[in-house]
């Protein structure tokens, strides 16, 4: 098993490919593996609440006061933004400079609202009021069950984990208990990883047996363009905040790409998580830093879904023939920004921000998402990877700037990986 363990990216690489190649040859046996990829993510989602509050209450009660805190989730909440930006921005010029939707010259008149009727409903359900409402759960364990998510989980460990730092002596039973549940879920989330290449596996084979290779044709151009746009970002902006920080991008890649690869096979980035924050205090990263923004970055720091709306956004307009202004372009920046993060946490989320976001272009009609339903889960890897990636290096970032990132174990862990 060690060695399944060392070499388990080779075998979930191996898993993706032949899950591919049931697809294309199978497509019906390719689809009737899809309980294969939901059910290994759905053991994986079980654990990620628990895991995140136990991380977060040990990382914050004994991570100092909250006046640290909230210094932490200011200074992360800040690096998100800025970074955000770019990466709208990036997008924004991508697109405006290869125009992947010319040319298509699609009729407003043929477009079938009724395809995405369910994601116009909840995306006009969406404001900035009942976005910041959603963070608080309606109980304590709320937090916990499906109708929650990580954002609402954050708070409540925030607060726990504020409140035993206050017990001192009192709440160190506590403490102790919730220390010996995290080092049990670590063991249960590294025997479930052992089962990787099988959920990575069913889930490509379900992708390509559904979907097919032959319905992404006409829109390779829109999905050439945003995998190369997310390599832009990934390799240079990301790269060059790498550098600042003082380590290597690429070997960071090489260190995480046992996660990468499940990332890439499942096309969720929750999958990967756990072994995320893991590996990220091994490196060097203190637990209270990767406790506070490890969690906040999969609501507030999605880079590679700030990439998607923007792009989506302007091929939509490119293949109707439809021309935004400057001003247009900018207000679906904006709108882009806030927008990501309300519906963290909600099925479909790509097709709901984008139908949020296009309510600031009136001349571009919401039914028109329809035209991109087909080819949206094939890009929803390049979306998953672009936010984790942006996320471990995020933490690094404001560990570093905390104070709290040991520089010699960083680059010994990523020289020794390498």
């Amino acid at each position: 098993m060690t060695t399944y363990r060392k070499y388990l990216y080779l075998w979930v690489l191996f898993a993706i490919l032949v899950g591919g190649l049931i697809g294309v040859f199978s497509p019906d046996v390719g689809v009737s593996l899809k309980p294969l990829g939901d059910g290994f993510i759905a053991l994986i989602k079980l654990l990620v609440g628990p895991i995140i509050f136990c991380t977060v209450v040990l990382g914050v009660s004994g991570g100092g006061s909250a006046k640290k805190m909230g210094r932490v989730g200011g200074k992360a909440l800040l690096y998100f933004e800025v970074v955000s930006t770019f990466a709208l921005a990036i997008g924004l010029g991508v697109s405006n400079l290869l125009k992947p939707g010319s040319g298509f010259n699609v009729d407003v008149a043929t477009l079938d609202p009724a395809l995405t009727a369910e994601y116009v409903h909840q995306a006009k359900d969406f404001s900035a009021a009942t976005f910041l409402l959603h963070l608080i759960p309606k109980t304590f364990m709320d937090a916990f069950t499906g109708s929650g998510d990580l954002v609402q989980i954050l708070l409540v460990a925030l607060l726990f984990g504020y409140g035993l730092n206050q017990a001192g002596k009192r709440g160190q039973p506590i403490h102790d208990l919730i220390e010996s549940l995290f080092s049990v879920l670590a063991k249960v989330v590294a025997w479930i990883m052992y089962f990787a290449p099988i959920g990575a596996g069913g889930a490509m084979a379900f992708t390509i047996g559904k979907f097919g290779i032959h319905s992404i044709r006409p829109l390779l151009s829109l999905m050439g363009n945003f995998y190369l746009t997310c390599g832009i970002f990934i390799f240079v902006v990301l790269g060059l905040i790498s550098r600042y920080a003082g380590f290597s991008l690429f070997r960071f890649l090489v260190y995480l790409k046992d996660e990468l690869f499940m990332v890439l096979g499942t096309s969720s980035s929750e999958s990967a998580i756990a072994p995320l924050m893991e590996k990220l205090e091994r490196l060097g990263c203190s637990k209270s830093v990767v406790g506070i923004v490890v969690p906040a970055g999969y609501s507030f720091n999605l880079d590679g879904t700030n990439i998607y709306l923007t792009m989506a956004v302007l091929f939509l307009a490119q293949a109707l023939n439809i021309d935004l202004s400057l001003g247009q372009q900018m207000s679906i920046l904006g709108v882009a920004m806030l927008t990501s993060k309300g519906a963290s946490g909600i099925t479909g989320a790509g097709f709901i921000t984008l139908a949020a976001t296009l309510a600031v272009v009136p001349s571009i009609p919401v039914a028109s998402i329809a035209l991109i339903l087909g080819i949206d889960r094939f890009m929803s890897e390049a979306r998953a990877l672009t936010n984790f990636i942006g996320n471990g290096v995020a933490t690094i970032v404001v560990a570093k700037w905390e104070n709290e990132l040991d520089g010699v174990q960083l680059r010994k862990e990523l020289t020794r990986n390498s």
